[in-house]
């Protein structure tokens, strides 16, 4: 008897974008899509593992009700490697979400991480989860690095931002992939980095971190054609992932490729979940033609 082909989803990066994955997660689901492995890079690594532990409804609940108090309340300030440790954030992911080994989730999930040393893709599947996806996230400047093996890993977005291969390589015969940031270069910019006169999210965290900038830098912030330098790091890592999406997509192509609309968001806007996982469900609305047809005869 031929088996069924097995489906995957590769949940790219994105920081705060990437509540999105919950929203796609969810429609797929009322859609009776629900992948047999997940692959994760970044916060889609985060998403992921929690979708493969079976826990995607309580952590859709938790950032429902998230606020920016709960998002600032999480981040620890460091002095090495990066502007915030981490070490809050994960201690509290292993507490209410993932605290077990890879062999013991639902199901198959694997998530990429990047060797700061060696510029190579690590792929992570054993030990850990918490762990995994700690050096998954590690975002350059932003979060210190992850020491695991004698490596120094980071985030995974810097060399497979959707990560589409580590999914076929785990099994998958079909690939969903989701992609957080092709309308995020240039549009993204004019709409929050040029225009927005109101005090940014990356005012409010540089607040928190004690980041001080003296008086000509508290002039450039709120100069209405000047960044801040959380800004600079939040384009600069969209124009980066965007790129390196494209290029590996066009080599590695996924079966189809689902794109939620989230411009509208910043790198830290974690206290936007809803809006982020409507846009995921919209875009899973917009793609489901694509997705019967991928499917084929195992498409309900």
């Amino acid at each position: 008897m031929k088996r069924q082909p097995r489906i995957g989803i590769a949940l790219g990066s994105g920081s705060a974008r990437g509540w999105a994955h919950i929203g796609v997660l969810r429609a797929l689901a009322r859609e009776g899509v629900v992948p047999d492995i997940i692959a994760g890079c970044s916060i889609g690594a985060l998403v992921g593992s929690v979708a493969a532990a079976g826990e995607l409804e309580r952590l859709e609940h938790w950032v429902r009700g998230l606020g920016w108090p709960q998002v600032m309340g999480l981040l620890d300030p460091g002095l090495r490697g990066g502007l915030i440790k981490g070490d809050k954030l994960i201690a509290f992911f292993q507490k209410n979400f993932v605290d077990r080994d890879f062999a013991d989730l639902a199901r198959p999930f694997g998530c990429v991480a990047t060797d700061l040393q060696t510029g190579h893709e690590v792929w992570l599947r054993e030990g850990s989860v918490s762990q995994a996806v700690r050096a998954s996230i590690a975002l350059p400047g932003l979060m210190t690095p992850q020491v695991q093996d004698e490596r120094i890993l980071v985030d995974g977005a810097l060399v497979n931002p959707v990560p589409v291969s580590l999914c076929r390589a785990m099994g998958a015969d079909i690939v969903l992939a989701v992609e957080l940031n092709s309308d995020m270069v240039g549009r993204a910019w004019r709409q929050s980095a040029l225009v927005a006169p109101a005090p940014s999210w990356s005012g409010r965290l540089r607040k928190h971190l004690g980041l001080k900038g003296g008086a000509e830098a508290a002039q450039l912030e709120s100069s209405p054609g000047a960044p801040s330098m959380l800004e600079v790091i939040n384009s600069s890592i969209s124009i980066m992932s965007v790129r390196i999406a494209r290029s590996r997509l066009a080599g590695e192509p996924a079966d189809v490729l689902i794109s939620p609309r989230l411009a509208q968001l910043g790198l830290m806007d974690y206290h936007r979940g809803p809006e982020a996982m409507a846009e995921g469900e919209a875009a899973v609305a917009l793609a489901l033609p694509a997705i019967r047809h991928a499917l084929g005869p195992c498409s309900v």
